[in-house]
């Protein structure tokens, strides 16, 4: 079998190639699998000189424009043909690499997404599903960012989606769907959440009812639903809580000799704990409901997310991640059952 080959968008992210060409060189030595580095061949091949490479199958793939983080996805798919994120993308349209990463503009790789890959039949809105970590396990939160205003039912087929994802690459037998909202009782949120909790209540999914923000670490449930704007709110939220609550800590115990010896007692628990709210972790969120595979990056990545992200797309390609779910969305007929009875 011939390994994973992953297009990555190297001049995406506030530092491009610096420090995505060594996290994708990483992972490919990690993961055993092939790059396909997309940018301008010469600020790629500046970098890529700095490090060993012998035994892996690296390419350079030239594009001459970069997408600005400011830069509306619209304008980049009119004006900017030859950025380094769309022809990532075309190279996995094409067949020539298996799945793309970026760590840049996220609405410029959401929309290339879309719109070069483009959509599993009956999908509406492809959505960047967040794996975190919890108490118990990891779990789904969906979406995170990619669609800030949503409908109803764009919120059960981001459900659906994410059930799939959770059973498939995460193992779950038979994940538990929450909905992100401000009460467990029904009846609680506003009427996008209500409405998409009685489309939740007809369905076949797992279905727990209302979650509320402090649920999600609990471990009690294996997928939370949200718009993109409050999943993204929430996910920097913990994101930055953490990061906080990590630097008080080490501060805490950096003096005297008594905090030392606890630290020495405590490194292990306190190792676990970095490494549960640290979102190089994971690396990026999978958009979910193309017809490829892509991870969403941070823009601040460091070289172990762009790692992370790389190994996680190489493993979808490897398990067939995406194409069950492109089989098992496409035989739901609840994928597109509930579209033209909602109205919002």
């Amino acid at each position: 079998m011939a390994n994973p080959r992953i297009a990555i968008d190297a001049m995406g992210g506030d530092y491009g190639p610096s420090i995505v060409v060594p996290g994708a060189i990483e992972a490919a030595r990690a993961q055993i699998c092939d790059l396909l580095l997309v940018g301008d061949k010469n600020a790629v091949g500046v970098e890529l000189r700095k490090y060993d490479t012998s035994g892996l199958e690296v390419t350079v793939v030239h594009a001459s424009q970069v997408v600005e983080m400011r830069e509306k996805p619209s304008e980049i798919l009119r004006r900017k043909k030859d950025s380094s994120i769309q022809v990532a993308c075309q190279l996995v349209k094409d067949g020539l690499a298996d799945g793309v990463v970026s760590a840049g503009n996220s609405g410029a790789t959401v929309a290339c997404g879309m719109f070069v890959l483009g959509r599993i039949p009956g999908v509406e809105r492809p959505a960047l599903a967040g794996i975190l970590f919890t108490e118990k396990s990891s779990m789904v939160l969906i979406d995170v960012g990619a669609n800030v205003d949503c409908k109803p039912f764009h919120l059960f087929q981001f459900g659906l989606m994410a059930d799939v994802f959770a059973k498939d690459v995460l193992g779950v037998h038979r994940p538990r769907v929450g909905l992100l909202s401000i009460g467990e009782e029904e009846g609680k949120g506003n009427v996008q959440v209500k409405e998409a909790f009685d489309l939740f209540k007809l369905s076949s999914l797992n279905f727990v009812g209302n979650v509320e923000g402090r649920d999600i670490f609990t471990g009690n449930v294996d997928v939370v639903v949200c718009d993109g704007f409050v999943g993204n709110v929430a996910l920097k939220l913990s994101e930055g809580l953490g990061a906080s609550l990590t630097r008080i800590f080490r501060k805490e115990i950096s003096g005297g000799l008594l905090p030392r010896i606890g630290q020495a007692l405590l490194q292990g628990a306190i190792d676990k704990f970095t490494r549960l709210v640290d979102y190089a972790e994971y690396g990026g969120a999978p958009l979910l409901g193309l017809q490829g595979i892509g991870i969403v990056c941070h823009g601040v990545s460091n070289v172990k997310a762009i790692k992370s992200a790389v190994v996680m797309a190489a493993t979808f390609v490897e398990k067939k991640a995406n194409q069950h779910l492109i089989e098992e969305l496409s035989a739901n007929e609840e994928l597109t059952r509930f579209g033209k009875a909602v109205k919002y």
